[in-house]
């Protein structure tokens, strides 16, 4: 339809321009203290790009700095025995970052001596960089104008342009027109920002919001509605028997394979099943004969992304410790077992055997 108004329509140039004028500045003026913002600085960037991943920001700040005096430097990160790494990341969860995140490291300090590529397509071919993380670190910390699309990028440009179910190419297309070729690493954290605390999941403040007027959702009334929420697929579930190996006060860790689920973290050796009887036969699998006290603890549930475990724990008492060779079986004090990273559920099971004890002694 023709405009007969006499006003002249906005190009789409003049548009891109304005919206980026408006969201900078309001960046400018509100964005948050963030203690990685500090410092644009490759490597620790990408440690804290890393972090971020799937993880919310008032968790990571307690992490970034004490990793950060603990690994310096990428060559710090890269010289540091796994199981370091794997404590100093312990409680973040997600623990393949960690791994990826070491290994990211030894590859650039081996292969490229020590300089963190510049580029998004060199930055993608390092061990757990995808195309958010690449964006991210090339946009930020060598001012490349890329985009860097997150959950927090999809939901604000899905509302922008009132797009029901917004397509990684429809979002590579869109974020790649939007971002500000003069300020592209502020550019990118501020659309982020502006999803993680103006244009939320469940109640945007498009009150607050530099987009208000030009916002095509709000505009017509589905800004609630965008993305569109895709239909959750049930996790399934499972129940695993843990056992609480215990002489002379210590406890008995193994090391999980390299590969699967809490890859080469420490753990509790797992039964074949969660009974009492299987609890005793992998005692006795491990080279020990149960010899004293046979308990069972509380019932420990962990969400992993795609999994709802059950942890059965049994705490069993053994007469001696097995004079194991195997490096990746160990004997720790259960207050303090060292350099060695337990996952989350191991915590918990390690926490309702130590209230155990306690009350039993």
């Amino acid at each position: 339809m023709k405009d007969t108004s006499g006003a002249s329509p906005i190009s789409e140039t003049a548009r891109t321009a304005s919206l980026r004028a408006a969201l900078l500045d309001h960046y400018d003026r509100f964005a948050r203290e963030l203690p990685w913002r500090r410092d644009t600085d490759p490597y620790r960037v990408l440690v804290s790009e890393i972090m971020l991943q799937q993880t919310r920001v008032e968790t990571v700040t307690g992490y970034y700095d004490p990793w950060l005096a603990r690994f310096p430097t990428l060559d710090a990160l890269a010289l540091a025995d796994e199981d370091e790494v794997l404590k100093a990341w312990e409680g973040l969860g997600y623990y393949r970052r960690a791994r990826n995140l070491h290994r990211a490291a030894r590859v650039v300090r081996e292969e490229r001596g020590g300089e963190i590529p510049d580029s998004y397509d060199e930055l993608r071919s390092l061990p757990g960089i995808g195309e958010y993380t690449a964006g991210a670190i090339a946009s930020i910390s060598f001012g490349a104008v890329v985009p860097a699309v997150d959950g927090n990028v999809k939901r604000v440009l899905s509302r922008l342009f009132d797009e029901a179910d917004p397509k990684p190419a429809w979002l590579r297309r869109r974020a790649t027109e939007l971002v500000d070729p003069e300020r592209p690493g502020d550019w990118n954290q501020a659309l982020m920002e502006l999803g993680a605390t103006v244009c939320t999941p469940r109640a945007p403040r498009c009150d607050a919001c530099p987009w208000t007027v030009e916002c095509r959702a709000r505009a017509a009334g589905t800004q609630r509605d965008r993305p569109a929420k895709s239909a959750k697929r049930p996790v399934p579930t499972a129940d695993i028997g843990v056992v609480v190996v215990h002489a002379n006060g210590r406890l008995f860790l193994q090391k999980r394979p390299p590969e699967g689920l809490l890859a080469g973290m420490w753990a509790f050796p797992e039964a074949d099943g969660v009974t009492a009887s299987e609890a005793r036969a992998l005692v006795r699998d491990l080279g020990m004969e149960p010899a004293g006290s046979v308990a069972r603890l509380e019932v420990v549930r962990h969400r992993f992304t795609h999994l709802e475990a059950r942890y059965h724990p049994w705490s069993i008492e053994v007469a001696a410790r097995s004079a194991s060779e195997d490096p990746r079986c160990v004997w720790v004090d259960p207050t303090d077992p060292g350099e060695r990273a337990l996952p989350r559920a191991q915590q918990k099971v390690l926490t309702s055997w130590l209230r155990e004890h306690r009350e039993s002694s």
